[in-house]
């Protein structure tokens, strides 16, 4: 099995110059060009004029949804009243040395640490109701952030969070990662799954002194857009803006677009 490649300074640049290009051409789609803000700390890359929220999604395979470290998990007031959930984050992460070096030499001993913390998490997200609190508070900042924009080649396609934290937390088959060769562990991460295909992980990351002791939560673009879209049955095109709204999107932004 090859080991995957940690992404380079350049590359997280450049995907990170693309996002923001990515919301301004949304925000020119919306009609307010160089008028909108935004607040990337809070996941609003769009703030219309009347309020509304937008995280703007492209990427070609995958989305970081999160990448944070012990203190974001101590601090942020939210992952602290998921009943637990915080706290056990926070074990993953102490499941490994503060010094990457101790980590490398005895690489067997932490993984193998780590198991009872991964376990525990995901019998907490096999609770659909924590599960839905988690999917809520990892897109959408607990709901500050009202709607997911996909960017699909030249078209943006807009999903009010409630739907997305619905379809997601309903169709998601919570379990934990099995070892597939020699040297390796049983519950490393959290899979997210529907129908035997991975849509996303939540993962150790300890790949370089700079992210080390950090947990990532990734989704895939294509499994998840696929997802949403073949649960909506309603959706509206407005070809001029390069637009389609689903669901309650359509109702939301009625008096925005149209």
């Amino acid at each position: 099995m090859l080991k995957k490649k940690a992404m380079s300074s350049e590359r997280a640049s450049e995907v990170k110059r693309k996002g923001h290009a990515d919301a301004h051409e949304f925000a020119e789609c919306l009609g307010i060009g160089r008028d909108y803000t935004s607040d990337p700390r809070a996941k609003k890359d769009v703030i219309d004029l009347q309020g509304n929220t937008y995280s703007v999604k492209s990427g070609e395979k995958k989305w970081q949804i999160f990448l944070y470290s012990k203190n974001r998990f101590k601090q942020d007031y939210n992952f602290q009243t998921m009943n637990g959930l915080g706290d056990i984050f926070v074990a993953c992460i102490e499941s490994f040395p503060e010094s990457r070096a101790e980590y490398l030499r005895n690489k067997d001993i932490y993984k193998k640490k780590l198991e009872n913390s991964m376990i525990k998490l995901c019998l907490k997200l096999n609770d659909i109701r924590l599960l839905k609190a988690f999917i809520d508070k990892s897109m959408f900042n607990s709901g500050e952030v009202n709607f997911l924009v996909i960017k699909e080649e030249k078209q943006f396609h807009v999903f009010w969070n409630k739907d997305v934290v619905e379809i997601l937390s309903k169709n998601y088959k919570v379990e934990n990662s099995k070892a597939r060769g020699k040297n390796q562990f049983n519950n490393q991460k959290v899979i997210f799954k529907v129908s035997d295909q991975t849509h996303g992980e939540i993962e150790m990351r300890n790949d370089s002194d700079i992210h080390y002791r950090e947990v990532k939560f990734w989704l895939g673009k294509r499994l998840t857009f696929n997802l949403l879209r073949g649960n909506i049955n309603i959706k509206k095109e407005i070809p001029q803006r390069r637009i389609i709204l689903y669901g309650d999107a359509i109702k939301k932004l009625k008096k925005i677009i149209w």
